[in-house]
């Protein structure tokens, strides 16, 4: 039997600063709340990771997509969203 390697958190948010860590989940309750589809959150999220260098963060936020039934297509194309013609208008606004 294969098994996939872990992907390791660079650090602990929570531990690292308990009070940064309440903020971004301040913020990551609004966001939800904010009427952006679901989807489209985690392709901001998968996109902010991306720029960010963090593959756990990639690794988590491209399998939530993938399960908020986004494509491998779009998810692979997400680096170069501003010549990739399969995102629409409404998806390329939080992602400039």
């Amino acid at each position: 039997m294969i098994t996939e390697p872990v992907m390791e958190q660079r650090l602990d948010y929570q531990k690292v600063s308990s009070g940064a860590f309440r903020a971004m989940l301040g913020m990551e309750n609004h966001v939800r709340q904010c009427g952006l589809e679901h989807s489209l959150l985690e392709l901001v999220k998968t996109r902010a990771s991306q720029i960010n260098g963090c593959a756990y963060c990639i690794d988590m936020h491209s399998k939530d997509a993938r399960a908020a039934a986004e494509t491998e297509q779009r998810l692979y194309g997400l680096s170069a969203w501003r010549e990739a013609p399969f995102y629409t208008d409404h998806e390329r606004a939080p992602l400039s």
